[in-house]
């Protein structure tokens, strides 16, 4: 009986596959039940914080460039928050809301295209610039999860225009522009706040690859059975999420899981694991994961700085930064090539375990 289960997932999985319209198509086939693909369970051993107080930093960058006093109180507040929670938010980061708006639209129209439009960018080839999927790890994964993507890899070396589907393209090339721009400030108040010169993360090449994922979750009929992403790390040294007013989001902090409320014109900023292991846990990449409802869709954009494209990758080592080490400090970490790296990334799924754990001395 357990063969027969794992080959009727097997079939399923293939033939939902197969159909190259993901979960959007499932449900527009008129689905009221989750097909059983898609129920996961869901990690209850710890409870979900109702506690409104409790949430993750938000950080105003407004006057981060004329005022020296306030430049030096948001390197701090960036150091506590990438010690303590992994993840803050900001506002008044210099991209205007109205690009915001359109990139949520764009992918919104992408996935809500006819089939037959999104069909032809359907691909499980990881080596594309461009590709419409359903879980990346679909075949890998214990369950699948209640998500769409159309994923863009867009440096160092990116795609040509019109390999970008026309109802997004200009939108995605646009917004690419700021949200680099973005993370190269980040990176450099990240380096401040680790004792660095400001250009340290940007000269080990962190900001030098962008991978934008376009999330959709459709409304899911049974949200309790499924979930939009499950328990997970990012395997980056940064990702910087724009989130629609839908929710959803939450991060595991001391034991509890903790919504991650929209903000109007805010982004969400976590730390990756590599970045973890480059400061030597000094900044942490923690949990996080997105719960479902039976309205939608819910739409995020996740721009990881990372490039995700093996053939792309190159032997440049990470490790523990020496500057921070000491003999009270030694290193936690071995030192790792970026290629290693991506090929232990392709082969772990979505298993509620951190991609550090093997790395660890």
């Amino acid at each position: 009986m357990a063969l027969e289960a794992v080959n009727d997932r097997k079939a399923e999985v293939q033939a939902f596959d197969d159909s190259k319209t993901g979960v959007k198509g499932v449900l527009d086939s008129g689905v009221t039940k989750v097909p059983s693909m898609f129920h996961v369970k869901l990690d209850r051993t710890h409870t979900s914080s109702t506690d409104s107080n409790l949430t993750i930093p938000i950080i105003d960058l407004q006057h981060i460039n004329k005022n020296s006093t306030q430049h030096v109180e948001v390197v701090d507040q960036i150091r506590t928050a990438s010690q303590k929670w992994g993840f803050f938010q900001v506002i008044n980061h210099g991209i205007p809301v109205e690009v915001l708006d359109e990139m949520i639209s764009g992918i919104r129209r992408f996935h809500e295209q006819d089939a037959a439009a999104r069909k032809p960018f359907y691909s499980r080839d990881t080596s594309k610039k461009v590709r419409y999927f359903s879980n990346g790890k679909l075949f890998r994964d214990m369950a699948a999860t209640w998500r769409d993507t159309i994923a863009f890899a867009l440096n160092p070396d990116p795609p040509n225009p019109e390999e970008i589907p026309a109802v997004c393209r200009d939108i995605v090339v646009a917004y690419s522009k700021h949200v680099k721009a973005l993370g190269i400030t980040i990176f450099e108040l990240l380096s401040e706040a680790l004792g660095l010169n400001p250009s340290y993360l940007e000269d080990m090449d962190c900001a030098k690859a962008l991978y934008v994922m376009g999330q959709y979750y459709p409304e899911c009929p049974e949200p309790e059975l499924t979930m939009g992403i499950s328990k997970h790390t990012d395997c980056d040294f940064m990702t910087i999420l724009l989130q629609d007013q839908m929710g959803g989001l939450q991060v595991l902090y001391e034991n509890n899981w903790v919504n991650i409320p929209p903000v109007q014109g805010a982004l969400v900023v976590n730390i990756g694991d590599i970045l973890q292991l480059m400061t030597n846990d000094k900044f942490i990449s923690v949990y996080h994961r997105v719960l479902l409802r039976n309205i939608g869709p819910r739409i995020s954009v996740a721009t990881f700085f990372m490039n995700f494209i093996i053939s792309e990758s190159t032997s440049k080592i990470y490790g523990p930064i020496k500057d921070l080490l000491s003999e009270e400090n030694p290193p936690v970490y071995r030192d790792i090539t970026m290629q290693e790296i991506l090929k232990n990334y392709y082969v772990k799924g979505i298993d509620g375990n951190s991609y550090l754990l093997p790395l660890r001395l």
